[in-house]
């Protein structure tokens, strides 16, 4: 009928792939973020405890878990900067550091779990407080803190599982900060004023009359 117009149509909601998208950047964010941290943390606690016979009597020792091995902090360091680089690059290169960080996570959590059971840095405390480099550590005992070392490569690890499969969703560094393959458009001079006196003297300099019509 003439006079009667169409309701207008509803605008379509926001895609799901774009909430999938907000939602794991969130996640892997929180996850790689507190991961590092604990790794980090758990590194420069106490990991084993142990005694060296020094002359008859024993010697208290005891290893930070940055004495019994340096791979999980360093591991944590670079998933905490492939975390980052995430957002920097684009496709193969995002698939790659996200690679990067997850087998940063992996690796942090075999180097704990490795070192949650080592006594060579004990053994080798015990030859230096004993003076004999045969000297073991006796009465060995291990803490909490290479499995919480553990859990921070796994939370690492989970963060580089979500790069991996939502990371094409994500947004990339802002293109005002990329260089656009367009060229640039050149700077033209602006006309010289022939009234100015350095123009003057240019003119006379070419032998030209500058008063001249």
């Amino acid at each position: 009928m003439e006079g009667v117009t169409a309701a207008p149509s509803p605008r379509p909601e926001p895609a799901g792939p774009s909430r999938t998208g907000r939602t794991s950047l969130a996640a892997a964010l929180l996850s790689g973020a507190l991961g590092a941290a604990v790794a980090l943390l758990a590194t420069r606690q106490e990991w084993s405890e142990g005694t060296a016979t020094v002359a008859g009597g024993a010697f208290p020792l005891t290893a930070k878990g940055s004495d019994v091995t340096g791979v999980p902090a360093a591991l944590a360091v670079v998933g905490l900067a492939a975390l980052v680089a995430v957002f920097a690059v684009r496709r193969a290169g995002r698939l790659a550091v996200a690679a990067v960080l997850a087998l940063s996570g992996a690796g942090t959590v075999a180097a704990a779990l490795l070192g949650a059971s080592d006594s060579t840095a004990l053994d080798e405390k015990a030859a230096q407080a004993s003076g004999d480099a045969s000297a073991t550590v006796g009465a060995l005992s291990h803490t909490a803190w290479p499995y919480v070392a553990a859990v921070g490569g796994l939370l690492l690890l989970v963060a580089g599982l979500l790069a991996l499969r939502y990371g094409r969703l994500w947004p990339a560094m802002s293109g005002r900060y990329e260089r656009s393959g367009a060229p640039r458009p050149r700077r033209t001079a602006a006309p010289a004023d022939p009234d100015r006196p350095e123009e003057l003297w240019k003119a006379l300099d070419r032998g030209e009359d500058p008063t001249g019509a």
